[in-house]
C-alpha cells in the first residue's frame, strides 16, 4: 500500500544572528562549534591525502560552472554574473566542470575546499538547512566506480564521527550532543528514488529522514548532463548521502565522457551549449576520462555533528537567504 500521506512539516527555525550581535554565552557556543569544525576539517582533509588525493586550491570565478539545472532541488533566485576582460564570468555554483576536466588530465585524484554561491529564495530562510554561500568538500577520482566512491564516504564519516566523539567529548558536551550523536554502521542503507516516490509521493525526502536515524543513501536520481545515465534502462548511476534532520549533505556520481551522450543530454536539458564548448570539446577529442566523486556539504556536515537548528549557526559570518549583515 502506498504511504502517500500528508507530512508534517517542520516548524520555521530561527535565523542565526550575526557575531556582534551575539551575547558572551552565544559566543561560547560559537567558538564550541568551531572546535568541531576545525576537527572536521582537519580529519577529512588528511583521510584525502593519506589516500593518495592531491588537494587543488578552489575557484570563484568562472565561465563554465555548474547548470544546476533540471535539478528540481535547485530553488536559486538569481545567478551572479560580471564582466571582466571582456568576458562574461558566473560565481561559482560548485565546481563539478572543474573537477571533471582536472580529475580527467593532470590530477588523477583531488578534492577541493570549493566556494559554492548559489542565491536561494529568502523563503528558505527558516528551513534550518539553507544558505546562499557555503562550502563543499569536493573530491573525484579517476576510473573509480560509485561503489567506490559510497564506500569511501561511509569510511570517512564513520571514523569522523568517532573521532569527533572520542577527541571532542567536552565540546559535544557542551552542545548537548553528546549522547545522541551515533556512530553509524556501514554500510548505510540504500533507496532508490524512483521507488521512494512510488512510495511517499513528492515529498519523499521528508518521508526518508523522518523514517532513519542514521545516514543512508538514495540513487537514481534524474539530475545534470555531467550524471552517468544508462540510455537503455533509464537509470542513474549517481548517489545522495541524506543526514536526520537536515536530509542530503553530499551529491556524486559517476560521469559522463563520451562526446554524444553529453551533447544529447544538453540538448535534450535545453542547456546553453556555449557555457560547456570546453566540455563538448574535450570529450569529442576524447580527453575526458571516466571518474566519480562527489560534493560534501560542510555546513550540513558540522550542523548534523553538533546539533544546530540552523546551519548557518556553523558559519562565523551567517549566509542566510533573505538576509544580508554587513560582514
Amino acid at each position: 500500500m502506498s504511504k502517500q500521506t500528508t507530512v508534517l512539516k517542520s516548524p520555521p527555525v530561527e535565523a542565526p544572528k550575526s557575531l556582534e550581535q551575539l551575547s558572551e554565552s552565544e559566543i561560547e557556543r560559537k567558538a564550541v562549534i568551531g572546535r568541531v569544525t576545525t576537527h572536521t576539517l582537519k580529519y577529512l582533509t588528511s583521510k584525502f591525502v593519506d589516500r593518495g588525493f592531491q588537494w587543488l586550491l578552489p575557484v570563484a570565478l568562472s565561465q563554465c560552472t555548474d547548470p544546476l539545472w533540471p535539478d528540481p532541488g535547485a530553488s536559486i533566485e538569481k545567478r551572479i554574473e560580471v564582466d571582466i576582460y571582456g568576458k562574461t564570468v558566473r560565481t561559482t555554483a560548485s565546481m563539478i566542470i572543474h573537477k571533471l576536466i582536472a580529475s580527467s588530465t593532470a590530477y588523477p585524484k583531488l578534492f577541493i575546499l570549493s566556494p559554492n554561491i548559489r542565491i536561494e529564495k529568502a523563503e528558505r530562510a527558516h528551513t534550518g538547512k539553507h544558505v546562499y554561500e557555503f562550502t563543499q568538500l569536493d573530491f573525484e577520482a579517476r576510473e573509480a566506480t560509485s561503489k567506490d566512491i559510497m564506500n569511501l564516504v561511509e569510511d570517512l564519516l564513520c571514523g569522523l564521527v568517532a573521532s569527533v566523539k572520542r577527541d571532542l567529548k567536552d565540546e559535544l558536551i557542551h552542545l548537548s550532543r553528546y549522547d545522541t550523536l551515533k556512530v553509524p554502521k556501514a554500510p548505510f542503507k540504500t533507496y532508490d528514488k524512483q521507488e521512494l516516490e512510488a512510495e511517499y509521493g513528492a515529498d519523499w525526502e521528508t518521508s526518508v529522514v523522518m523514517e532513519n536515524g542514521a545516514p543512508v543513501w538514495v540513487t537514481n536520481i534524474p539530475r545534470e548532463f555531467y550524471d552517468f545515465e544508462d540510455f537503455k534502462t533509464g537509470k542513474w548511476d549517481n548517489y545522495d548521502l541524506f543526514l536526520p534532520q537536515y536530509g542530503e549533505v553530499m551529491s556524486g556520481a559517476k560521469r559522463e565522457w563520451e562526446y554524444e551522450k553529453i551533447l544529447a543530454k544538453i540538448e535534450r536539458d535545453k542547456i546553453n551549449k556555449d557555457n560547456y564548448s570546453l566540455v563538448l570539446k574535450l570529450a569529442e577529442q576524447g580527453k575526458l576520462k571516466p571518474c566519480a566523486g562527489a560534493g560534501i556539504g560542510m555546513e550540513r556536515i558540522v550542523g548534523w555533528l553538533t546539533g544546530v537548528k540552523h546551519i548557518a549557526e556553523t558559519q562565523p559570518f551567517p549566509r542566510i537567504p533573505g538576509i544580508v549583515h554587513e560582514l
